[in-house]
């Protein structure tokens, strides 16, 4: 494999560096910037799973608009609580738990009949902690794990007296950026103090086995509750209010309660009446009961169904924070084209099906996290490379139009197109035409080097576009002259008769520009023009630095000779009678001069004779 560009390995670094500063932050606690994505995505994931149908753990008993009107008065009086209390207590319950806040003093007979309620059952009460913000933080210490508890500026307890006759826990959750119940705390602290979760409280009250605080989780008798940072359970809801099995509390008052529903059940008395204030946005219902939210923690704590977010899964979100970006990075620095993209997207995509098929099997793997992670470094680099790639393509635009100069338009894109063209040498039928100055030697001897380089110049640009127009390749400028190709890249049977008619078209081009020259100069200079059709040898000269496309063999020599035959016979071109013949001469336009021969004629250098054709423009002809 090859190895990669220090560019790549240098995005490669950072784009680790990233991920592996967020999975760390991450570890320690939530990250404030992604926290509201996270809740999104979470709402998502929770909505796309639907609603389930809960164990049959806990009733809710609600305090609704029914029993408001039943007992006349809101919030209940304590005497009315009381009656409450002890019809579900007579139907034998695990334990009545009391999502309301009882702190201050109600009237003496109420007071009294509430506490020798409490003293008859095994009940459990509702205590708040008081925060210095809405949400509750998680201080990070990992060296004493209590410390990271939500940590509260004091404890709203019941009355003592009620707290005499009950245990109590505190009842606060921990809520997203949305105001969305992400969290209950199964601890909390005030100062040295430890105080137990009502949800904890509850399920320890109802089942007889006090709470072990573990480094990193808690235990129920034999039963591990999995805990976040800070011992923070994760809620996974059920669905919408009334999920879990809720009945009015008008039905205690009226001797109406289902025994099915109460015995042995945990019953959480709570209220639900319109404006009472405790209510949530979950991603079932925007109004959710908070008794409702407390009762699916205990649900958790009972069934062991809740979310898994422990250390463990930080962890794993870490390796995915860091591994999902550097592979994106990488697909897109490896492929740098649609495929590189769709690799990327695939790769994505199946990180995001693995994503959600763990959420609905119980493990809550963060989803902004892997997103925050992967799509800076993505962006920055595909941004990088894109100008880059635009740089590139600029050098490379540049660098075609100086290969278009050097080479005939025809020949470069070819070679584009054809990286192997004339790799190896081939054998072809092709028109070969040269082109000379006559004394130009001796008029650059005398005119200067910026003179030398302007003639030069004009007479290079009028050979590329006569040959540019006529169809031809010209191999190489040299000096005072050029060769010209009729056969590449391809052979044409229209080569011979291009060939001729360029020949015709160059004199007459050239005619026109030493006229315009001064008389000093153009009386010094001539042109002589030579042309042979026949089999070349063409291919790609040179080492691995450069290259020249050229042509060689016996057709060339002729061609080049020819020119020596046209220039001593006083003609502008002699053109071979092989290439009038492979043209048809009517097909050329020599009317508008005079064509001589066919003309036998030695070549020097070579043996034997050759047929030519020499022609001269109408000036020329004209010339005694």
């Amino acid at each position: 494999m090859r190895r990669p560009p220090p560019q790549t390995l240098i995005a490669l670094i950072l784009t680790a560096l990233w991920g592996l500063g967020l999975g760390v932050m991450h570890l320690h606690g939530d990250i404030p910037f992604i926290d509201g994505a996270e809740a999104t995505l979470t709402n998502l994931r929770n909505a796309g799973g639907g609603s389930r149908k809960p164990p049959d753990v806990v009733t809710i008993v609600a305090i609704d608009d029914e029993t408001s009107r039943v007992a006349g008065h809101y919030p209940l009086p304590r005497a009315t609580l009381a009656k409450i209390i002890d019809a579900i207590a007579a139907l034998g319950p695990k334990t009545i738990a009391l999502d309301m806040l009882l702190l201050d003093p109600g009237d003496e007979a109420g007071d009294e009949a509430l506490e020798q309620s409490l003293k008859r059952t095994n009940a459990v009460l509702a205590a708040a902690g008081i925060f210095p913000e809405s949400r509750q933080r998680v201080a990070d210490d990992s060296k004493e794990p209590l410390a990271r508890v939500p940590s509260a500026l004091q404890f709203l307890e019941p009355q003592q007296r009620f707290a005499d006759a009950a245990s109590y826990g505190v009842v606060n959750v921990q809520t997203d950026k949305t105001g969305t119940p992400r969290f209950v705390p199964m601890l909390f602290r005030s100062g040295e103090r430890i105080e137990p979760s009502f949800s904890l409280r509850v399920v320890s009250a109802a089942t007889g086995e006090h709470p072990t605080v573990i480094s990193d989780h808690i235990k129920l008798g034999d039963r591990s509750v999995h805990t976040d940072n800070g011992y923070l359970m994760p809620l996974s809801f059920y669905g919408p209010r009334g999920t879990i099995r809720t009945i009015s509390a008008s039905a205690a008052l009226n001797g109406q309660l289902p025994e099915e529903a109460i015995r042995d059940h945990i019953v959480i008395i709570g209220a639900t009446v319109t404006g009472g204030g405790d209510v949530f946005p979950t991603p079932f219902d925007p109004v959710l009961p908070g008794v409702e939210v407390i009762s699916t923690s205990i649900t958790h704590l009972i069934a062991g169904d809740g979310l898994v977010r422990d250390r463990g899964v930080r962890f794993i979100d870490l390796y995915f924070a860091v591994g999902l970006p550097v592979l994106v990075v990488s697909l897109l620095s490896w492929r740098r084209n649609t495929i590189g993209l769709i690799m990327a997207l695939c790769v994505v995509l199946a990180w995001l099906a693995i994503n959600v098929n763990v959420f609905k099997h119980g493990i809550w793997l963060s989803a902004a996290l892997p997103i925050a992670a992967t799509v800076p470094p993505a962006l920055l680099f595909g941004a990088a490379q894109l100008w880059l790639g635009r740089k590139q393509a600029g050098r490379f635009a540049e660098q075609s139009e100086l290969l278009q100069r050097i080479q005939a338009p025809g020949l470069a894109e070819h070679l584009a197109r054809d990286p192997s063209f004339l790799a190896a040498p081939v054998h072809q039928e092709a028109a070969v035409v040269f082109i000379d100055i006559n004394g130009f030697t001796g008029l650059s001897e005398t005119i200067g080097p910026t003179a030398v380089r302007d003639l030069l110049n004009g007479f290079y640009y009028l050979v590329d576009e006569e040959v540019t127009a006529s169809g031809g390749a010209i191999t190489s400028f040299m000096g005072d002259g050029a060769m010209i190709l009729f056969g590449l890249p391809q052979p044409k049977r229209a080569d011979p008769a291009n060939a001729a008619r360029c020949c015709i078209r160059l004199a007459d081009r050239m005619r026109g520009w030493l006229a315009a020259m001064p008389e000093a100069t153009a009386s010094r200079i001539g042109f002589k023009i030579g042309a042979h059709f026949g089999t070349i040898v063409a291919s790609r000269l040179g080492g691995g630095g450069r290259q020249q496309i050229t042509a060689t063999g016996d057709t060339v020599n002729i061609a080049s000779r020819l020119m020596e035959v046209a220039a001593r016979n006083r003609a502008e071109i002699a053109i071979s009678n092989d290439l009038l013949h492979s043209a048809g001469r009517d097909s050329v336009p020599f009317m508008e001069g005079k064509l001589d021969g066919p003309i036998e004629t030695k070549l020097r250098g070579r043996a034997g004779s050759l047929a030519i054709w020499l022609w001269r423009g109408r000036h020329d002809a004209e010339r005694p």
